[in-house]
């Protein structure tokens, strides 16, 4: 299909999150795996379950644009998905590895928080008000995601956070 308007490229990002959404519910267990610190395990198994939402409002999404949910190759998702299998490949199990997991994974939401703020506008423009709320729930989600893991990285109050234990290492 050619992209000759905003509706148009509307879709054609749909299809493109769509896909990436679809491949980091298949790359998500294995970081969660890969994790040492309960705290990131249960953060990203948190996500993995937001991330199966995701997926279901992106097909609302489509039905209530009466198009068949169909996805176009994320390339950016598929090199950040490598990325975070090369750091499970390359780091032992450790607090190292938890904050390498961490920063791979933030790269990810940051992906996923440009792509929604940006097809939430979209939406906006071209007047679809439900698709828009439903696009702000999923940005919300991944704005509450990206905190999550930087507080886990940095810590509490009463714990020095996975990058300190990195670094003490």
């Amino acid at each position: 299909m050619a992209t000759e308007n905003i509706n148009d490229l509307f879709i054609e990002e749909l299809k493109n999150i769509l896909d990436a959404e679809h491949q980091i519910t298949k790359g998500l267990p294995n970081l969660i795996k890969a994790s040492e610190s309960l705290e990131l395990k249960d953060a990203l198994s948190g996500h993995l379950k937001e991330t199966e939402g995701q997926v279901e409002r992106l097909n609302k999404i489509f039905s209530l644009l009466k198009i068949k949910p169909q996805t176009t190759s994320c390339k950016a998702m598929k090199g950040l998905i490598d990325e975070c299998d090369a750091v499970i490949k390359e780091f032992s199990k450790s607090a190292l590895r938890d904050a390498a997991i961490i920063a791979k994974a933030q790269r990810i939401e940051h992906y996923e928080i440009a792509t929604y703020g940006t097809l939430k506008s979209f939406a906006t423009e071209l007047g679809l008000i439900e698709i828009t709320a439903l696009l702000k729930t999923t940005l919300d989600q991944e704005s509450a995601a990206d905190k999550k893991l930087t507080k886990i990285a940095e810590g509490s109050l009463l714990t020095a956070g996975i990058n300190s234990e990195a670094n003490s290492k």
